[in-house]
């Protein structure tokens, strides 16, 4: 790497820090004004608060650094359009391909951040914020690992699968202790559904019931349950395909496979998280051609509000796709990587019109 490459992709680097610098500022003042109602629930306090903010920190980066990289490149590169370093640059012979190729160089580099925040700092972060929130606004609870979220409730222990709406839960189990710890019930939900005033309705619900010499069995139906566990806190707990990393939504989608179950879900979060990494990388060379061509006089404004306008089209439209792979029976490996397709479609364009 020449001294001419190190100099632009220290420009660009240190312009995608600025922008994600500024950026999670606005989203941690969010996340913390969003707690203000939950202080002082149990023991939550307004430093807990603060500190659950702090560990989401790494899951917004994860999530903004595509937009982030783009207004970050077009304030980087712009700044030395602007400044007629480019001008300098291209005058000494260096090509168009030259600088798309150094650009690339630090595009590389932030798609290993992206890898490192999203694979092995974002989630443990997460689910320990999650969990520090949710021991501190709760008694008698406690997590297991893996079959769902765990938690206890009085003599009650539930153990409640994958979220898969605002209230409603993929299924409830139920196990009901005495006083001394013996098992009085154990009850099976095929879906649980929150309800008002702590109650919860149990489809297809069935119960065995132990006494000293006979067990007394009920047949599937429904059932109210009041528990003081809410579903906002099982929200808490139970994970957001969005939020695991690629790792654990492929052993979930073989798991899903092999018992016939529909993966559709599990196979698009995780070829949307690498499609959405290796966006990076052309979110950097767009702004190449922008800052040659029309926005090369461009203020700073007028080329963060273009970075943005790109960035909040390719977060709508991968959110449009999500949803249609799922209401409408997509394939969601294509529809994926349809974004990502999208943007290196039109950057590969201007670039070949660049001269």
């Amino acid at each position: 790497m020449t001294l001419l490459d190190r100099y632009i992709v220290r420009t660009i680097l240190g312009s995608v820090l600025l922008v994600m610098a500024v950026l999670l500022i606005l989203g941690a003042l969010f996340v913390f004004i969003d707690q203000q109602e939950e202080i002082g629930v149990g023991h939550y306090t307004a430093l807990e608060a603060l500190w659950y903010t702090l560990l989401n920190l790494p899951q917004q980066a994860f999530e903004l650094l595509p937009i982030t990289v783009l207004i970050g490149s077009l304030l980087g590169l712009g700044s030395l359009a602007r400044g007629s370093e480019l001008t300098v640059i291209r005058a000494t012979g260096v090509s168009v391909m030259r600088l798309a190729g150094t650009a690339l160089m630090a595009g590389l580099l932030l798609i290993g951040v992206e890898v490192l925040l999203g694979e092995f700092l974002a989630p443990p972060l997460q689910v320990a914020a999650r969990e520090q929130k949710a021991f501190s606004k709760f008694t008698n609870i406690s997590f297991g690992g893996g079959g769902g979220a765990w938690v206890r409730d009085g003599n009650l222990i539930l153990n409640v699968a994958r979220q898969s709406g605002q209230r409603q839960f993929g299924s409830m189990q139920i196990f009901e202790l005495s006083d001394d710890h013996r098992l009085l019930a154990l009850g099976h939900a095929v879906k649980a559904t929150a309800g008002t005033n702590k109650q919860w309705l149990l489809g297809d619900y069935t119960e065995s019931r132990f006494s000293d010499d006979s067990v007394e069995t009920r047949h599937p139906g429904q059932l109210i349950l009041t528990s003081n566990v809410t579903a906002g806190f099982l929200g808490l707990a139970a994970e957001d395909p969005e939020q695991l990393t690629s790792r654990a939504l492929w052993q979930l989608i073989q798991y899903y496979r092999m018992n016939s179950l529909d993966a559709r879900q599990y196979v698009f979060a995780f070829w949307s998280r690498i499609a959405r990494t290796v966006a990076i990388a052309f979110s950097v060379l767009l702004a190449i051609p922008f800052v040659l061509g029309s926005l090369r006089s461009a203020g700073a404004g007028t080329r963060t509000m273009m970075g943005l306008l790109l960035g909040i089209g390719f977060f709508l439209l991968q959110r449009l796709i999500e949803s249609g792979t799922v209401v409408f029976d997509l394939n969601p490996l294509v529809l994926a990587w349809i974004p990502t397709a999208a943007l290196a479609t039109v950057t590969l364009l201007l670039l070949a019109r660049v001269r």
